[in-house]
């Protein structure tokens, strides 16, 4: 088939790749704009060096953006990873439409965090949808759908690269298939199960020790590798990145609250929270790179205690 592809980073870049791999032709591909300073996107450089014609619009819903498509005359358009608005009169010119790829279980997360919030909010499943794009955002009726299970200490990285992005490659492959051979049905997004949410930003990453400690560990695995989460910790701003929970047998100590330290020892924190502790083993202090948690409290002074060790339940 002959597709127009709309993308960028490495999940573009790996989509791209695949429908080249099986003989399909690439007849343009639609990047974002390089921002000063900025690493080239990976889709781009990737299309560039293949020698496949690139279309870099601040707007796709400019006339020009518009004209660059029609001058395709593509089979089918193939969005992967695509944060750029576009609209109705872009992604339907081509002659079976467009497909588009979205990390979460339409119409559950729509928005641009989808493979966090889920981490965040608990859930034990999740998966990737190919949709029908429309004017409303992640709205359209759904072509295919592919889930897999959340592992209780995965975290954002582990779950996107392990199970997400492979899944989502596949899954464009198989939807553009059923579309161009008119195989495919569409089902229209159920609004009473819709919720959406924004960017995982600063505010939203902040650990609140007041809840259960799995609420706070489900906000450190939704936030590792970024944006991480992050609380005060001996008086300083710190991400947490690598972590374990422990359930506890028995109430804190007399005279600590959640979000205390509860011990160190030569490797790791260990952190006060309710019905549990939390050990962090990365970290990030405000200012500074990733570093073992162990290092961080050597710098500032932080005894070795393992005291804590007996309130774990035992095994």
């Amino acid at each position: 088939m002959r597709i127009a592809f709309i993308g960028q980073q490495e999940f573009g870049k790996a989509v791209l790749e695949a429908f080249l791999a099986r003989g399909d032709t690439i007849a343009g591909v639609f990047c974002v704009p390089d921002k000063p300073g900025a690493r080239p996107d990976a889709l781009k450089a990737d299309a560039l060096a293949l020698g496949l014609p690139v279309f870099a619009f601040a707007s796709l819903r400019s006339p020009e953006a518009e004209a660059a498509m029609r001058s395709l005359d593509a089979d089918l358009g193939v969005m992967a990873y695509v944060l750029q608005f576009a609209p109705r009169s872009f992604v339907d010119i081509p002659r079976h439409g467009t497909i588009q790829f979205h990390p979460s279980l339409l119409p559950r997360h729509r928005g641009p965090s989808s493979i966090s919030w889920p981490i965040a909010l608990g859930a034990r499943e999740t998966g990737i949808t190919i949709f029908r794009p429309t004017d409303g955002l992640d709205e359209g009726p759904v072509v295919l759908q592919k889930t897999c299970p959340i592992g209780p200490d995965e975290t954002l990285g582990e779950v996107y690269f392990n199970k997400l992005f492979p899944l989502g490659v596949s899954a464009l492959l198989e939807a553009a298939d059923l579309v161009v051979n008119g195989r495919h049905g569409e089902r229209v997004q159920d609004e009473r199960h819709a919720t959406y949410e924004g960017w995982m930003h600063d505010e939203e990453a902040r650990i609140h020790w007041n809840g259960h400690v799995d609420v706070a560990y489900n906000l450190i695995r939704a936030c590792n590798p970024a944006p991480g989460a992050w609380t005060l910790l001996d008086g300083l701003k710190v991400r947490f990145f690598d972590c374990r929970k422990h359930v506890v047998g028995r109430f804190v100590a007399a005279g600590h609250k959640p979000g205390d330290i509860a011990g160190v020892t030569e490797r790791s924190i260990v952190i006060w929270a309710h019905g549990g502790l939390i050990e962090v083993f990365r970290l990030r202090p405000e200012g500074g790179a990733k570093m073992d948690a162990g290092e961080f409290a050597r710098q500032r002074g932080l005894a070795v205690s393992t005291a804590w060790q007996s309130y774990l339940r035992p095994a």
